[in-house]
């Protein structure tokens, strides 16, 4: 894939609505993250995050509007190439290990034999799972799984991150790791989006954000512009909800 230029946006949503029979998950949202930027992306639950996700990783079309990943349709495989994503949850066969599984991955990511393997074990090491690379993935905790769920994110290595919940089940040693891992992939110049719960992690990771409520954009800007003065993030989320 050629390289896209340097100020063209890494994703876009543009006057998005996502129906779901009568409900609209999303409501006429636009949204944008310039290549290099991180941005988080808050709501309470329901206000359409996991949705606006879906649509960025081309597993469902919009109703209205467009979606665009460095300027094509998600639904184009080319528009993928070097994005890396961590669900919330990781799902895979009970009995895949974790070496198994990542390099499975490193294969989709473009590493081939040896260097895929490479790549694999060098992410093992990276998330601190290296010891458990023959135990099943079903096997480990929420915690451990999460840090494989990085591992395979971060392969390739990618140039766009969307990650979803990243610090869940993590511990606060998991969470200290994942603010280091996404910091790194940032000063490489990678792009990220966060959807989170935890604001103040947010805070620490992104340098813009976007609240949804209610299936629309209640607020979005700088961090410096969504808060106020004596404001935590969390207040100005609370604010803008109006919970």
């Amino acid at each position: 894939m050629d390289a896209y230029p340097a100020r063209m946006n890494a994703l876009e949503l543009s006057d998005v609505t996502k129906r779901y029979g009568r409900r609209a998950a999303l409501d006429r949202v636009s949204l944008r993250l310039e290549q290099g930027g991180a941005l988080g992306l808050l709501g309470p639950n329901g206000a359409g995050k996991t949705t606006a996700l879906r649509l960025l990783l081309g597993f469902c079309a919009p109703s209205e509007g467009r979606v665009e990943l460095r300027g094509r349709d998600p639904m184009d495989p080319d528009a993928r190439l070097g994005l890396g994503y961590l669900p919330e949850r990781l799902v895979v066969p009970g009995r895949v290990t974790v070496r198994s599984f990542l390099r499975l991955h490193a294969k989709l990511a473009g590493g081939r034999g040896a260097d895929g393997e490479r790549q694999a074990d060098e992410a093992m090491e990276r998330v601190g799972v290296a010891d458990r690379a023959t135990d099943p993935l079903a096997s480990l905790s929420k915690g451990l799984r999460q840090r494989v769920g990085f591992a395979q994110a971060f392969l390739g290595p990618p140039d766009l991150l969307l990650l979803d919940e990243p610090t869940s089940g993590l511990d606060p040693i998991g969470i200290r790791d994942a603010r280091a891992w996404i910091q790194d992939a940032r000063d490489r110049g990678c792009t990220v989006l966060v959807s989170s719960h935890v604001l103040s992690e947010v805070e620490r990771t992104c340098d813009h954000v976007a609240i949804l409520h209610e299936g629309r954009i209640a607020a979005q800007g700088g961090i410096d512009q969504i808060v106020q003065d004596g404001e935590s993030l969390e207040d100005a989320f609370v604010r803008v909800v109006g919970a």
